[in-house]
């Protein structure tokens, strides 16, 4: 065993007092088998090594750790700072003196001794890592045994993501607005600012219907943001930027220790593992485990989301605006709840916030219309398709709204999409990247919000059985797409448009059957 350098005391010492310390470094002096590891090593710091062959076991593992410790280590530790603290011992007064009649002394200095006893354990049982104070494990990955296969890669994964999850509340004039979760995407060096991505729904004030294609939410951008830190502290969240069609939000904070970023990963399946990550008041971790699915959305939704199923007795905590990861800890989505337990898919998310970073907000295309997938339908449904026209892929029109250039083209309820910009698409999450990727290409060419730019896409007319290509004029906006019902009013003075309404009536429902 290599031996640690000598300390400046034992330098400085007198060759008498060198002498005196050998003998106190003798086995069964000073140094006993259950003086605790810290006061072990720092022992062997201060008098230097022991004679071996009166060492027991635990004191060559004490050599060892010293052998450890670099020479800097060494230098930098400071032994004064810190005083070994008494034992806790129970006290209790023998059979023989338990009659306080007899020793009432003694039974006063038990009552003294017991407590002090009592304050010097409750000391301790408030540390965090006591057991009383631990909470009963409400994760998943504590006692799901259908998860044992996957638990270890489970665990890894969820501790490294942890570290970028952070937790928001929000208030509008002293009034508590809600709470929420969030990732740290970004963290300034100089300024010492974090930068914070969440849902849109921490300064959401009014959600007065369902329907989102109907707009009619509002978003408090003064909203107080109070931000959660992992240390317990919180500090104030200022407003950066949000985007009310994918609802997301951008906030910065001041933050001095340099924070930990998450991975991406946009290649998520469904089928997949992943869990949900969220905290709850107590900035306490909360872990929920399922599997992605993807569906057709609902029709008051937007069509940008996958989805998390996750069984019936799991746990989800207020986690909205939290990731779901995959089994490598990468964050597959961003929770945005709404009807279901949605969340929006990384290949999104990632270009929502390349766009914001580069050019300050997120655009996307406005083409007037809201589609259900072909592929996500039931096989028999496809299969159907495919006999009667030929078609087994694209995207059904399931609205258009109202004096759109798409109706103003002639794009009907029930119309099949099957290519944009002479891609074929095949789902709306392939359709909403296309979108992002064309925005950002007009933003390349120092284009701004609020042009119109073409579309061109191939439509099939199942009523008509007729395939034609269409140059669509849309806008390029950052606001939320709303779709305006097609409507109008009946008089006694217009029959002729209510006798053309219904046909067109008439033939849309032919369309439905046909489909």
């Amino acid at each position: 065993m290599t031996k640690p350098e000598r300390t400046r005391d034992d330098a400085d010492a007198t060759e008498p007092e060198r002498e005196a310390k050998k003998k106190r470094n003798s086995l069964g002096e000073e140094l006993e088998v259950d003086t605790p590891l810290y006061d072990r090593a720092a022992h062997q710091l201060r008098c230097g090594p022991y004679d071996q062959d009166a060492s027991s076991s635990v004191t060559e593992a004490n050599g060892a750790r010293v052998e450890e410790m670099t020479k800097e280590e060494e230098e930098e530790e400071d032994l004064s700072s810190f005083t070994p603290k008494s034992p806790i011992r129970k006290p209790y007064i023998p059979d023989e003196l338990s009659d306080p009649t007899v020793y009432p002394e003694i039974h006063a200095a038990f009552e003294d001794a017991q407590a002090k006893y009592i304050e010097k354990l409750c000391r301790r049982t408030a540390l965090f890592t006591s057991k009383y104070r631990r909470k009963e494990a409400r994760s998943c990955l504590f006692n799901h045994e259908h998860l044992h296969p996957i638990r270890e890669a489970a665990k890894r994964a969820v501790l490294h993501a942890a570290k970028s999850v952070i937790r928001l509340s929000s208030s509008v004039e002293g009034e508590p607005l809600t709470n929420c979760c969030g990732l740290w995407i970004d963290w300034d060096r100089e300024s010492k600012t974090g930068t914070i991505l969440t849902t849109a729904h921490l300064i959401r004030s009014k959600h007065p219907v369902e329907d989102h294609w109907i707009g009619r939410d509002e978003y408090d951008i003064k909203a107080n943001v109070t931000v959660h830190l992992r240390d317990g502290t919180t500090a104030e969240g200022h407003y950066l930027y949000h985007q009310e069609h994918y609802d997301l939000a951008f906030f910065k904070v001041r933050v001095d220790e340099q924070v930990q970023f998450p991975y991406f990963n946009g290649n998520v399946h469904c089928g997949q593992d992943v869990f949900r990550l969220g905290r709850d008041q107590s900035m306490d971790l909360r872990i929920t485990h399922g599997r992605v699915e993807y569906w057709n959305p609902a029709s008051v939704e937007r069509y940008h989301y996958m989805y998390f199923l996750h069984e019936q007795d799991d746990y989800l905590c207020d986690d909205d605006g939290g990731p779901v990861i995959d089994l490598e800890g990468k964050v597959v989505g961003l929770i945005n709840n709404h009807l279901s337990a949605s969340f929006v898919p990384s290949s999104i998310l990632e270009k929502c916030v390349g766009l914001w970073t580069k050019f300050g907000c997120i655009p996307r295309l406005h083409l007037g219309m809201r589609f259900d997938s072909m592929r996500l339908l039931d096989p028999i449904n496809v299969e159907k398709m495919w006999r009667m026209h030929n078609i087994e892929d694209g995207l059904i029109v399931e609205e258009v709204s109202k004096d759109s250039h798409a109706e103003k083209r002639g794009i009907c309820f029930g119309d099949i999409i099957e290519c944009f910009n002479g891609k074929r698409i095949s789902t709306t999450i392939e359709l909403e990247n296309m979108l992002l990727v064309r925005c950002k290409d007009h933003f390349d060419q120092g284009n701004k919000l609020n042009a119109k730019i073409n579309v061109s896409i191939q439509v099939f007319h199942p009523e008509e059985r007729l395939r034609r290509t269409i140059n669509l004029n849309v806008e390029v906006s950052d606001h939320g797409e709303i779709i305006t019902k097609g409507t109008y009013p009946i008089t006694s003075t217009e029959e002729t448009s209510a006798t053309v309404q219904s046909s067109q009536n008439v033939a849309g429902l032919k369309c439905l059957a046909a489909c």
